[in-house]
């Protein structure tokens, strides 16, 4: 137990300060405060020690220096248990400091204000705050340290149930705090400054600081806790910076899935392009030269998978495509904007969630690395935002693709590569006729979208996201009716597939890049 007398308040994040430190002040706890937290405090009639008046100096080089001295973290980080450190505090006429009500200098928000200089941003970094927040928690069983606006009403509480003293619980639960919202304030700072200043592409050291946006109300399953944590110093269109306009709130398999649209449309930026996704994986996407008639063909490649769906839209979703979207049941739908009408349609449905990119979907703003975690590590590659283009193409069979052929086969191949491996996918024009996704054996693969595409295999071309083992892959695309075949090629057997895709008057396409997704 901790029984507060002193404490020290230094705050960039003001909301609930007043409040907090008349509180302590009419419990009897002496208070010591900097700049612009003293100035608030006395201007509300709640006396205050300037911490000036603790280390004998002026605070100094536009405030860099204030709290950065012996008097201070003495106080601080003196153990009440040693007699040495307090009578050594004695000695040098220092009162003990039991509580530190610290926040930092408003370094994200200043990132994220227009116009912000890297000067000022610089200027926005924290340095004696972090300083007496690490002192405070390393003696976190002497001192009481708050660094979340949350704690202050508790803290009160607590102190007036136990004779105005902190116990262990709750010290080492603010000890735990303090320290994980350094480390994140550091995070940012290193993230930022790896975006600014030019530095390797895997840094020996991986910084992430990101923020709970929100508390989910379970995982992939009901068994399952989730929370979704978010950059937020990301730009452009990303799944943490939709705006939610209607519905019930978003899941984390919808976050998931949202995602696996997002990264799907950005490779159609050129034309109006609708994708139907479940669990993850596309059951449907078509271009078109309108955002109605993309989605309708869309929908259409497998109106049976697509049964509580999430639809992307890389155009405004207009009153047309609204009304047929609202004939179906589906999880999400997600547009740059929506039509007032449209928007009108499609939310007469009450749980349908409405959300809105509030941009274009490009490429351009698709992230860089990707990243997986594995027990004790994690798993980062550059993202594969490459597009394959005719002249990667090395023609291997006795009949080259159309042009017609050509256009298909590299739509095809931008599909697959976001879709679960292994895959294969049946294509005709601007439109997927059929998916084979996430089999282990790839002529699995081959037989499935056979199967999805039906009457439509024919005169279809597949796609593959890594090189055909066997030729019975091959032999699979030419019983349902495909024509031309796009591949990375590489195997021991190319020979074998090859010939077998001579034997059928097939055009084979090796583009030499594999597009795994695992």
């Amino acid at each position: 137990m901790v029984k507060i007398e002193r404490a020290l308040v230094s705050v960039s994040d003001k909301n609930g300060i007043v409040d907090f430190a008349d509180a302590l002040r009419s419990r009897g706890v002496e208070l010591i405060s900097t700049g612009g937290t003293a100035a608030l405090l006395n201007d509300k009639g709640i006396p205050t020690v300037n911490v000036s008046d603790i280390t004998g100096f002026p605070e100094m080089l536009d405030g860099r220096v204030k709290t950065l001295h012996p008097n201070v973290h003495a106080g601080i980080l003196a153990r009440r248990d040693v007699p040495e450190h307090m009578e050594q505090l004695k000695k040098m006429n220092i009162k003990k400091i039991d509580m530190v009500v610290v926040n930092l200098y408003p370094f994200k928000e200043t990132v994220l204000k227009p116009n912000s200089t890297l000067e000022n941003i610089i200027e926005n970094i924290d340095i004696g705050g972090p300083s007496m927040i690490r002192a405070a928690a390393k003696n976190y069983n002497s001192v009481a340290v708050v660094t979340d606006p949350s704690y202050y009403n508790p803290i009160i509480e607590e102190m007036d149930s136990s004779n105005g003293e902190i116990g262990e619980e709750t010290l080492k639960r603010l000890m735990l705090e303090a320290y994980r919202s350094t480390a994140a304030y550091d995070c940012m700072i290193s993230e930022y400054l790896g975006g600014v200043f030019p530095t390797e592409q895997f840094p020996k050291y991986l910084t992430i600081g990101m923020e709970k946006v929100q508390d989910l109300r379970y995982g992939e399953n009901p068994s399952q806790a989730a929370a979704f944590y978010a950059d937020p110093f990301t730009k452009g269109v990303a799944a943490s910076r939709l705006e939610k306009l209607h519905g019930k709130e978003i899941s984390f398999n919808n976050i998931l899935d949202i995602e696996s649209a997002l990264s799907l449309l950005r490779e159609f930026e050129e034309r109006p392009c609708a994708v139907v996704i479940k669990h993850t994986n596309p059951c449907g996407i078509a271009c078109a030269d309108n955002i109605y008639d993309a989605f309708i063909t869309a929908y259409n490649v497998d109106s049976l998978a697509a049964f509580g769906c999430v639809i992307g839209l890389n155009r405004e979703c207009d009153v047309a495509t609204a009304d047929e979207i609202s004939k179906h049941f589906v999880e999400i739908v997600m547009a740059p904007s929506f039509a007032p009408e449209a928007l009108e349609i499609l939310t007469k449905k009450k749980n349908v969630r409405i959300m809105r990119t509030n941009e274009a979907v490009t490429l351009a703003d698709a992230p860089t690395l990707k990243m997986k975690y594995v027990k004790g590590g994690m798993l980062v590659q550059s993202a594969d935002n490459s597009q394959v283009t005719r002249d990667n193409l090395r023609v291997v069979t006795n009949r080259a693709p159309t042009e017609e052929e050509i256009k298909t086969l590299l739509f095809a191949n931008r599909v697959v590569k976001h879709i679960w491996s292994n895959t294969v996918i049946l294509a005709k024009g601007e439109r997927v006729v059929g998916i084979g996704a996430g089999q282990m054996s790839r002529v699995d693969s081959s037989f499935i979208a056979g199967h999805k595409a039906g009457e439509d295999a024919k005169g279809s071309v597949m796609a593959s996201d890594a090189f055909f083992p066997f030729r019975d892959g091959v032999d699979e695309a030419a019983k349902v009716g495909a024509t031309a075949i796009i591949q990375p090629g590489g195997s021991i057997r190319d020979e074998e597939v090859i010939q077998a895709a001579n034997e059928h008057n097939m055009a084979m396409v090796f583009t030499g890049t594999r597009v795994f997704r695992h």
